[in-house]
């Protein structure tokens, strides 16, 4: 299922925004783009979202602000400028240039002004970034919970209308091999001198055959019984994907087998009504 999650929080150091976009996988794929200088909290973020997301494409974006006061620091050296200054003075000298020196000359060369990161308090980063990405799960998950639930209705009416199906082909299935066995001796009448008599030994045998290849009454159980377990899976706290793709390849399974073992045409328009709702 989808979702989609946003949190925000801020204290007197940090602001925090996180968004989180959860879509239909496999497995659980958890990826996370945030600043680098916090991505020691990566390991802590993906943990948290294991614990209440199992299974989807999650995408994490986390967006760090400082409040009140930025995040660099400038320094100035002032030593290695006064260096510099020196040298230039020395070297407009000895070239005999009249040339003032100005700030810019000294600014251009290297490292006379730094930008650093300043230090975080990782503790206290921590405790902001959980407060936000908590946030944003509990949205994500109300948003896949809805959904959830309006998948588990539209999967309820469809089962509902199998199981309508089943009744239909159960009350069929009596029928199809006494039609087989008048069909049989309508044809074998049609082929057969009316003078000769038909060996019912013989039709019976033919008619039993028919009837033991064309039993559809275990896949006609296991199909309720499918169904009886697909209905308790749906309502289930836990992770039901997986259960249910496997539940669903055996109603494949069942029906088609029914379809093609009953040899009815009434029957198989049932099958074919089956597979149209199949989960």
């Amino acid at each position: 299922m989808t979702g989609y999650g946003k949190g925000e929080y801020e204290d007197e150091f940090y602001r925090f925004i996180i968004e989180i976009k959860s879509v239909n996988h496999r497995y659980n794929d958890i990826s996370v783009k945030m600043p680098r200088h916090i991505s020691y909290l990566e390991d802590t973020i993906k943990k948290s979202i294991k614990e209440k997301i199992s299974r989807g494409k999650v995408d994490v974006y986390v967006n760090l602000e400082y409040v009140n006061e930025s995040a660099i620091d400038i320094k100035v050296d002032i030593p290695l400028a006064i260096s510099y200054k020196h040298a230039l003075e020395e070297l407009t000298k000895e070239l005999g240039l009249e040339d003032n020196i100005r700030l810019n000359n000294i600014l251009a060369m290297n490292e006379i002004v730094k930008t650093e990161r300043k230090a975080i308090d990782e503790n206290q980063v921590k405790i902001s970034l959980l407060e936000s990405l908590n946030m944003a799960i509990t949205n994500v998950i109300d948003m896949k919970e809805k959904e959830g639930q309006e998948l588990k209705e539209d999967m309820l009416i469809k089962i509902d209308n199998i199981s309508n199906y089943i009744e239909i082909v159960e009350q069929r299935r009596p029928y199809v091999v006494i039609e087989h066995r008048d069909k049989l001796r309508e044809r074998i009448d049609e082929l057969l001198d009316s003078n000769l008599a038909i060996d019912e030994e013989r039709l019976s045998a033919e008619v039993a055959i028919f009837a033991d290849k064309s039993s559809i009454d275990e896949e006609l159980v296991r199909l309720k019984s499918h169904i009886k377990q697909f209905k308790s899976i749906l309502d289930e706290d836990d992770a039901i994907g997986r259960k249910l793709d496997f539940l669903i390849q055996e109603f494949n399974r069942e029906i088609n087998t029914i379809g093609s073992k009953a040899n009815d045409i009434i029957i198989s328009k049932y099958v074919v009504l089956e597979n149209k709702y199949k989960i």
